[in-house]
């Protein structure tokens, strides 16, 4: 699979990676021999960047990749993970003292010595003007806790604060084809500076499959059914913060843009993979045919000019107005 560099670390990431939310909670279940597949088919497929959280499933997630990958110790998988989700998200949680056994939790979870990469999990928007958080943040790369940090965002503007930090190695933000600011100042602020972009939530948390209509019901457990206008966390977090009828009509329009032999989904990932600055996209998966066709996204020869001017123009008509302020 075509390799991108990471950001500030230097290290060659596929360009298609794996999110595992999926295997932790919140998308309903996913048995353990189910997660083992989509982790093999990922890595069989060439992906070689996992994403994680210590709050997927309170450390399922981290606790499979790492029993995962102890069996294949040359496996050359970036592991990166999350903090700070486990708390209360108030600004004076962000300590020091609770990075060291937030990571300390991480490392155990995972089984290694040294995290990959730390990423503060979407925190309350003061932290990313606080030195001291930053700061932390260092002692642990001098700690040899972590190799190098990086942030998760919710909004452009909390990932133009973390670019400006000398030290962040990543953002990762929402980036897809119903959710385009990123592209007016983060991406190209990223490149200048080095910094890597993960992207997330890709296909909208599935509505750029193409697979919904408007009468499509989740299981109660699924955060597309509990979280819909923001109940339990950051509304743009679940279908990208577009209302799910226009998701649906739109996801149609899109559907349409598909080259031959594609599908929606992998036409949504290939435009991601395309757009300059991006690193890494990590679609998640919950079993390991989902994996593989994810994956084969990489293998598509980028789209003309004409599909990306048609999904800008598909933006501005269905969301610009209702979501480009927002985040």
């Amino acid at each position: 699979m075509e390799q991108s560099v990471f950001g500030r670390t230097g290290q060659r990431v596929s360009v298609c990676g794996v999110g595992t939310w999926q295997l932790g909670a919140d998308w309903g279940d996913v048995p353990e021999a189910e997660a083992f597949a989509v982790l093999d088919a990922s890595l069989e497929s060439g992906v070689t960047f996992f994403d994680t959280a210590d709050v997927y499933g309170d450390g399922r997630s981290e606790q499979l990749i790492g029993r995962f990958l102890k069996e294949r110790p040359d496996a050359g998988v970036l592991v990166a993970t999350k903090m700070g989700r486990r708390v209360e998200q108030d600004p004076a949680h962000f300590t020091l003292d609770n990075f060291r056994a937030w990571t300390d939790r991480s490392r155990r979870n995972l089984g290694v010595d040294r995290l990959d990469l730390v990423q503060l999990h979407c925190p309350p928007t003061p932290v990313f003007s606080s030195d001291a958080v930053f700061d932390a943040l260092d002692t642990l790369v001098e700690e040899e806790r972590i190799t190098a940090y990086g942030v998760s965002v919710e909004t452009c503007a909390e990932a133009l604060a973390a670019i400006a930090r000398p030290g962040t190695a990543s953002v990762q933000i929402i980036f897809n084809p119903f959710r385009l600011k990123p592209l007016d100042e983060v991406l190209p602020a990223a490149a200048e500076a080095g910094v890597g972009i993960i992207a997330r939530v890709p296909l909208a948390s599935g509505l750029l499959s193409g697979r919904y209509t408007k009468d499509t019901v989740f299981a109660e457990n699924d955060h597309r059914t509990f979280n819909r206008h923001g109940e339990a966390f950051d509304q743009g977090e679940t279908f990208s913060g577009v209302d799910f009828a226009t998701g649906v009509e739109a996801a149609v329009e899109f559907a349409a843009l598909a080259p031959e032999g594609a599908t929606p989904a992998q036409t949504a990932l290939r435009w991601i993979m395309q757009q300059p600055g991006v690193s890494t996209v990590i679609p998640g998966a919950r079993n390991a045919a989902q994996a593989r066709a994810n994956a084969g996204a990489a293998a598509l020869p980028p789209l003309p000019e004409s599909t990306l001017e048609a999904v800008r123009e598909l933006y501005d008509r269905r969301f610009r107005a209702e979501i480009h302020d927002r985040w």
